[in-house]
């Protein structure tokens, strides 16, 4: 999902400055490059989307979050929301929405 992600925001000429495998790295990740927006998904080994995006709001309350889901998984993605992610974008997803999602946010 990564390398599908990196390749879209890519060929919609947007720079990926970082890539975490885990929540928690995702968070350490975001105090240290401070990116305008973070793709995340919900499933994560160590901690999962919606936890890191607790600490990051906490950290930053203008963070823009777009979490990725799975179908299935409205709950979290709720939750998500409450936590204080931007948008969400089901997968699988296409390059469409997501340019869709990333004009909303920027």
């Amino acid at each position: 999902m990564r390398m599908q992600l990196k390749n879209i925001f890519t060929n919609l000429g947007h720079e990926v400055i970082g890539e975490a495998a885990n929540g928690q790295e995702a968070a350490q990740l975001y105090e240290e490059l401070k990116p305008e927006i973070v793709s995340m998904d919900i499933t994560m080994p160590e901690m999962n989307g919606v936890e890191a995006t607790k600490i990051i709001k906490a950290k930053d309350a203008n963070a823009k979050i777009i979490m990725c889901s799975a179908m299935g998984q409205q709950q979290m993605v709720l939750d998500a929301i409450k936590a204080g992610a931007s948008d969400f974008i089901v997968k699988p997803f296409t390059e469409d929405r997501v340019k869709e999602t990333l004009e909303k946010l920027l």
